[in-house]
């Protein structure tokens, strides 16, 4: 499966980053089943890593309990305009996908 790239916003105000990512993903859960009563196997984002330049400023494990085409928002401080903010996922099979914005 070739991962959609991420939709990813980054704002300053008042010296705070707001982060507002759309991932694109499955995140099956391994309980659903087809048409044909077989279990969809379990296929989900379990790490995600946000970084502002080499910092670590958001470092998340998820489960399967994650709906699909997951959104996430969040604020830090640390950063400025024009600063790159990059966005890392890595799924329960091993895929992961990466992508990069800048501060405005």
């Amino acid at each position: 499966m070739e991962a959609r790239p991420m939709r990813i916003r980054a704002a300053e105000k008042d010296g705070v980053i707001e982060v507002k990512v759309l991932m694109s993903h499955i995140m099956e859960t391994g309980q659903r089943k087809d048409a044909e009563g077989k279990v969809v196997p379990a296929h989900f984002i379990q790490d995600v890593t946000v970084k502002s330049g080499d910092k670590v400023v958001l470092a998340a494990q998820w489960g399967p309990a994650v709906s699909r085409d997951p959104f996430l928002s969040f604020k830090f401080k640390g950063a400025a305009k024009g600063d790159k903010v990059s966005v890392t996922w890595k799924d329960s099979e091993g895929a992961t996908r990466t992508d990069v914005a800048t501060v405005t």
